[in-house]
Formats: C-alpha cells, sequence, structure tokens
C-alpha cells in the first residue's frame, strides 16, 4: 500500500470516527461523505504523490480554507481517539515521516 492509499484509508478513519461521535450515525452523513469525498479528491491530485510529507507539513495547500478547517476539526478530535480505535494505524502515522 503506498502513502496515498495509506492517507486515504487513514482519513476515512478519521471522518468516520467523528461522524459517529458527533453526528450519531453508523453510516457517513451527507457532510462527512462530502468532506471524505473531497480529502480523497486532493489526495489523488497530490503533486507529491508516494513521496509526499503528512499534509499540515506540506509547502503546497491544496484544500480550500473552508474544507482546510473542516479537516483539521476532524482530526483534532479524532487523532487522540485513534490509538483506541485504530491503534496499528495511529502507531505507523506516529512514526512517519
Amino acid at each position: 500500500m503506498g502513502r496515498i492509499d495509506w492517507e486515504k484509508n487513514t482519513v476515512r478513519h478519521m471522518i468516520e470516527l467523528w461522524c459517529r461521535k458527533n453526528h450519531g450515525c453508523h453510516e457517513l452523513c451527507e457532510e462527512c461523505r462530502g468532506l471524505l469525498e473531497y480529502s480523497i479528491a486532493r489526495l489523488e491530485r497530490c503533486k507529491f504523490g508516494d513521496a509526499k510529507t503528512k499534509c499540515h507539513k506540506c509547502p503546497v495547500h491544496c484544500y480550500r480554507p473552508d474544507m482546510r478547517e473542516k479537516i483539521r476539526t476532524v482530526m483534532r478530535f479524532s487523532g487522540p481517539r485513534m490509538i483506541l480505535h485504530h491503534p496499528l494505524e495511529a502507531l505507523r502515522y506516529l512514526l512517519s515521516r
């Protein structure tokens, strides 16, 4: 699994966790589905490909400002909780560049 695929999987888990805990949904709600689709589209178009760094360290901001704020909110909430819900993925993130 390449870096882009791994990040798609990670962002999906984070958005699912956010939606489940904040919107009470077992399936992604419309708003969260839109955020996931937008995030995946941005990752697929990343000019750095599998050589990319973590998005918050990237010199290119490819998210629109409103979507950037939404994904930051999701990541601030879900990041610490990933260790409980997806421990191997959280560990890999902490050890990645």
